[in-house]
């Protein structure tokens, strides 16, 4: 691990005095790598399945591990997209003359050696080493177990990638063991060689990462999300964003968890909004109105506002306002993503405004939380903290800055 380290700050710097062409190339023949190597790469995932199913992982799991034809492409149009992406390093961020004459400039530079560490999305291996890349960093990444030998095949493209355009292979590195012990190692900091951790995945990884780390840390605990119907909203609109934030795909972190209704609009809204999602699947779990509705809603516990579902089960309460809703979304909520469906432009300005979350959506789904669908190409990860990254991390917050002072001879008095 400590030789990784070396590399990794060796490669990083070599990288970032490189051209954004370069790295560009590099990103465009992994991509081409990642296609040609189709088969071989859902042949090792099917084996990380086998694993996972053997485990007794569930179906949203399994869901979030399997490679398909589709996504396979999905992930290489996704290297290609970062590598389309404007360079972010270098550019003049702000300039500004000084009474004596000095004229400061602040210039983007990356951040240097990144440690992403996540469990059974594959795909991650393949986002987070080309939007490190592109951002002249160097990436450290660190497989789940379930996703081993899935990760294996898409950093064995990058690194393919980084070679033929004559860059550092080792500018993306995979911790070539499963032992646990490795994440302890990388959290630490491997001697000042890792410079920023990124965990992707579930609350127990995060919760370590967070507790652990002797260096700073890019992430969210929880994606508690919620879709607030405001008393203004438009019924049908309603039904079809709320389907798609819980039911797209359940196991994501920008899955709505929580549906909160008007009091105003209960009447009218409440019960045919419960019916599509248990026609669509999904159990219900709701407070007493809610459950008058509908004879299967499952009675809420004050545990379930506070869970993170990742499966097809969703929390449900009538709330008295905008303001009881916000309360709620505050009380219980992870700052992740929120959306309100309402016509009225007033009340959405209120709800984006004071709700503290990363991002907060106006008649959208929750499902939007995602770097590709923001144009970023991708991502490394969901932020939610309040660090110069907050939501989807992509190449821009992959980066930090410098100053440069131009003279011509002044002294300090």
């Amino acid at each position: 691990m400590a030789d990784i380290g070396r590399r990794a700050r060796k490669a990083a710097r070599a990288l970032a005095l490189t051209s954004d062409a370069a790295r560009t190339q590099a990103l465009n023949s992994a991509a081409s790598a990642i296609r040609e190597d189709a088969e071989g790469l859902i042949a090792a995932n099917a084996e990380d399945i086998a694993d996972a199913r053997a485990a007794g992982r569930g179906e949203a799991f399994i869901d979030r591990l399997q490679l398909t034809p589709a996504r396979v492409e999905a992930i290489a149009k996704a290297v290609e997209l970062v590598a389309g992406l404007p360079d972010p390093v270098g550019r003049v961020l702000a300039t500004f003359e000084r009474p004596n004459g000095l004229v400061i400039e602040r210039v983007s530079v990356p951040l240097g050696v990144i440690g992403v560490i996540f469990e059974s999305r594959p795909n991650v291996a393949a986002d987070a080493g080309s939007l490190c890349v592109k951002a002249g960093n160097a990436a450290i990444l660190r497989a789940g177990s379930e996703s081993f030998r899935s990760a294996q095949r898409l950093v064995a493209a990058v690194r393919s990638g980084l070679e033929n355009a004559g860059l550092p292979a080792d500018a993306v590195q995979l911790v070539p063991v499963r032992d646990r012990e490795a994440v302890g190692l990388l959290l630490g900091g491997l001697d000042g060689n890792v410079d920023v951790i990124v965990p992707r995945g579930g609350k127990g990884l995060v919760a370590r990462v967070q507790a652990e780390a002797r260096v700073p840390v890019f992430a969210h605990l929880d994606g508690i999300c919620h879709v607030f119907v405001h008393r203004d909203a438009d019924l049908d609109m309603a039904r079809k964003v709320l389907l798609n934030a819980k039911m797209r795909r359940t196991g994501i972190c920008g899955a709505a968890e929580t549906l909160l209704v008007d009091r105003a609009v209960a009447d009218t809204h409440l019960k045919p909004l419960v019916t599509a999602l248990i026609e669509a699947g999904c159990e219900v779990r709701g407070d007493a109105e809610t459950q008058a509705v509908d004879p299967r809603v499952k009675p809420a516990t004050e545990e379930d506002w506070r869970t993170e579902y990742e499966d097809a089960i969703i929390s449900a309460r009538v709330v008295d306002d905008l303001s009881q809703a916000i309360d709620h979304i505050e009380t219980y909520g992870s700052h992740h993503t929120e959306s309100i469906i309402t016509q009225d432009k007033e009340a959405a300005a209120r709800f984006q405004r004071e709700v503290d979350s990363a991002i907060v959506a106006h008649n959208a789904s929750t499902q939007f939380a995602d770097g590709g669908e923001f144009g970023f190409g991708a991502e490394i990860g969901i932020a939610t903290g309040r660090m110069h990254a907050r939501g989807p991390v992509g190449v821009e917050q992959l980066t930090s800055f410098k100053y440069r002072i131009h003279g011509n001879g002044q002294t300090r008095p």
